[in-house]
This record gives C-alpha cells, structure tokens and sequence, in this order.
C-alpha cells in the first residue's frame, strides 16, 4: 500500500531498465512540472536570470522528450542515457548543447534527492561530452572586416548605433547580453583612457571594465551625439528607434537580428560565421597587433589561460581567405 505521505504516481516501482538494485521513480508529466517548478524556484534561488532561464529552456526539452517516452521513463541511469542519445542523434545537437542539457537533468535528480524523492542521482554516471578545445564559430577575414565596415551607414542615426556595437564586438570583445545591459553611466574616463563597466553572463553585478580602445570610444561617442533623448547615466547604452519601441533598451535578440542584417549585406554570412564571430575575432585582432596573450585575457576576461591560448593557436587566420579558412576549420 503506497505511503500516504507520498503520491501514488511517484511510488518507485519495479522496472527492467538499468540496474536491478537501482530504485526507480515514476512520475506523471503533471507532477514532473512541479517538480522543475520548484526546482527553479528553490534550488536556483538568487541565481541570475539568464542561469534560470538556461535551465528552464533544457528542461522544456526534456519534457518534450518525456511526453515521448509514454511513461517509459522513471528516472534510472538507463534512461538518462537513452534521453543523451535522443539529443546527439535525434536532436542533433552540438556536444556543448548535449552537456548543458544533461547537466540540467543531473541537477533536477540531485534536487530530487536532496528532498528524499530518489535515494541516489541516477544522473550522475551519464557524463556530458567533452568541450571542444577549440571554437567551432569562424572568425572573420580582414576582408571580411572591411565589407561589414561598408554595410554601416554613419550618415543615420541607426547606422551610427548599429556601428557602435560593431565595434564594441569586433574591436572590445563585448558580448551581446554584455552590449544590451550596458547604460550610459557606465562609460568611465580615467587617465589610462576609457573603460565601460560591464555585467556579464550569468553576473549579477556590472563589476568588470573594459579598455576601450580610441576608435571603439569614437563610435559609442558618435553615436549618443546623436541620439535626442535625455542621457541620464541610468539611459541604456543602446537603444530601439523604431516608431513602437522608440527609447527602449535594445534586447539580444534585436542586438543579434541586426549584425545578421549586417552579414548579409556585407556577403560574408557563411556557414559558423554568427554574431558571436565578431566577439570571436577581437582577440585575433589584439593578437595580430603584438599584444601580450596576458593582456587579451584580462581584456576578454577568460577565467584561465588555456581558453586565451586557443585564440593564440589561430593566429593568422585573420589574413587568410574565406574558402582556406573554411577548410582549416572543417
């Protein structure tokens, strides 16, 4: 007779997949909702939103999965591993997207077992794919650079925004979500030159500064001149002009929809060539010039040194053609 204390649809049960000493627990899809409910609201608690947001979308994925298992599935090793598969095979999905979804179930078990709904993670032996050590995005060409500098109108004052976050991604090494959060007041000017405080990925404060180097600051600088708004330091950095969101913050997805735009226009949107490939090639830039591998690390604010080296490895592939770099990258 199930435990009153705990619901008859989450009773483990006897099943033949995986281990025969491995307790298994089933779930309805209702009650395996609540559970990522409450995991997100609990175990995530004071973690950005970006983090919870990335937990969310990877979990929706393995819902959409679950409701495809008809109740095969009852939290076992052996259905961890066949929901890997399912993503590399079916999904097929990148080895970095399969290891940032495994690690969202893995952590909804240990949530699971914390609260003493399964005795061990059954997650835990399915490992998630080995990163790549090197970026499968392709960085861009110094021809490249030269037709997307063409694409951008500086004689309108979305042609000047659209310049400015161009050269805050090719020529400062800033991320999308590090572009859209940034306002005005974060602009520093210092005696060693100009910085702008940014909040990256998965932060919660804007506690990092980047150098910004004369023609980066010459861009940002151009483009609020224009802009007709009151520029309070709280004013966002970036914003929309179009007729229905006009003054609002820019978003990532706006932000991404524009340098795509940009791509286009310039021929050069290519197979893994991407907004990222803009952020992707500033250190390719800096190291081109002679600066110090140290110094591209603080600038792109890499937490060791080995993730720097591989923009080092690439060194010269700034200079060379399309067609050769495509084959170099594979």
């Amino acid at each position: 007779m199930p435990d009153d204390k705990q619901p008859a649809d989450e009773q483990p049960v006897a099943a033949d997949e995986g281990d025969d000493s491995e307790e298994a627990l089933e779930v309805s899809l209702r009650r395996l909702r609540e559970h990522i409910d409450a995991f997100l609201n609990d175990y995530l608690e004071g973690k950005s939103k970006e983090t919870v947001g990335t937990y969310r979308r990877s979990l929706n994925e393995f819902q959409r999965w679950f409701v495809q298992q008809n109740g095969g599935f009852r939290f076992r090793t052996d259905g961890v591993r066949r929901y890997k598969k399912y993503l590399m095979e079916t999904r097929e999905l990148s080895q970095v997207s399969v290891s940032t979804y495994l690690t969202a179930v893995r952590r909804l078990c240990q949530y699971l077992v914390d609260r003493g709904d399964l005795t061990e993670n059954p997650a835990t032996a399915v490992k998630g794919n080995r990163r790549p050590d090197r970026h499968t995005r392709q960085v861009l060409t110094e021809t490249d650079i030269e037709a997307l500098m063409e694409t951008l109108d500086a004689g309108t004052r979305i042609g000047k925004r659209d310049r400015g976050i161009v050269f805050l991604m090719l020529r400062a090494g800033l991320a999308e979500i590090e572009i859209v959060r940034a306002d005005v007041g974060d602009l520093e000017q210092t005696l060693m030159g100009w910085f702008l405080r940014v909040q990256g990925k998965g932060q919660k404060t804007k506690d990092q500064r980047v150098p910004l180097d004369p023609p980066v600051i010459e861009a940002v600088q151009t483009y609020l001149d224009a802009r007709e708004d009151d520029l309070d330091p709280d004013s966002p950095l970036f914003v929309s002009h179009g007729h229905r969101s006009a003054g609002q913050r820019l978003n990532t997805r706006s932000v991404r929809s524009r340098i795509n735009t940009h791509l286009k226009d310039a021929g050069i949107k290519r197979k893994g060539v991407t907004p990222h490939s803009l952020t992707h090639t500033a250190p390719l830039i800096w190291l081109n010039r002679g600066m110090d591998v140290e110094e591209v690390k603080n600038r792109m604010r890499h937490g060791t040194l080995d993730t720097t080296m591989i923009y080092f490895k690439k060194q010269g592939l700034l200079k060379r053609d399309p067609d050769e770099l495509s084959e170099i990258e594979g």
